[in-house]
């Protein structure tokens, strides 16, 4: 079961995915909400926190949820503060039921992953793409236009027209073809 625990929440946060199963992760801890309580509403176990990136909408709580649950987070880059295992590009990553493999996708963030299982027909996106064909901006810091369009071109490579269910860093999940929204996110970010 993947729960988005910011929902509702009015301040500026990103989405913080609780995928319950085998190994219960947090994809992303969002921030200016009590996401400690949100999990601890749910009775979940949780066993790790798996980051997409660093930038501090997605990073805002995770001393708290480490510290409340006694947790690691894995992510690309352990010199980012918070990191403490590393995930390379193309590992194998449980989350929930399901193994995952990790995506480097720069553009947006330096050390920025998306996390694609096969066999769920899963992506979590992170702030690669988002609904309706809308990309990660590239105005900020590490930000870059040409790696995002790359990193997009190899998420669009790696998925499929079968992709059931995209969950992205900001915005509604997508769960009707999917697969069409990286597609003209992969177009809108070769526009300038």
């Amino acid at each position: 079961m993947i729960t988005n625990i910011a929902r509702g929440v009015q301040a500026f946060t990103s989405n913080a995915f609780l995928v319950e199963g085998d190994r219960t992760v947090l994809v992303d801890t969002g921030s200016n909400f009590d996401a400690v309580s949100r999990i601890r509403d749910r009775d979940a176990e949780l066993d790790a926190i798996v980051l997409t990136h660093t930038h501090p909408d997605h990073v805002g709580n995770l001393e708290a949820v480490k510290d409340a649950f006694g947790v690691e987070a894995w992510g690309y880059d352990t010199d980012q503060p918070g990191v403490d295992h590393a995930i390379a590009d193309e590992e194998r990553v449980r989350i929930g039921d399901h193994d995952y493999t990790s995506l480097h996708t720069p553009g947006h963030k330096n050390d920025h992953l998306c996390f694609y299982s096969d066999s769920a027909s899963v992506l979590f996106a992170g702030d690669l793409v988002f609904q309706n064909g809308s990309f990660g901006r590239t105005d900020l810091e590490e930000g870059d236009r040409d790696r995002l369009v790359e990193s997009i071109d190899r998420v669009s490579e790696r998925v499929d027209e079968h992709l059931a269910a995209m969950y992205v860093g900001h915005g509604p999940s997508v769960t009707t073809d999917p697969y069409h929204d990286v597609e003209l996110a992969g177009r809108a970010a070769r526009m300038r």
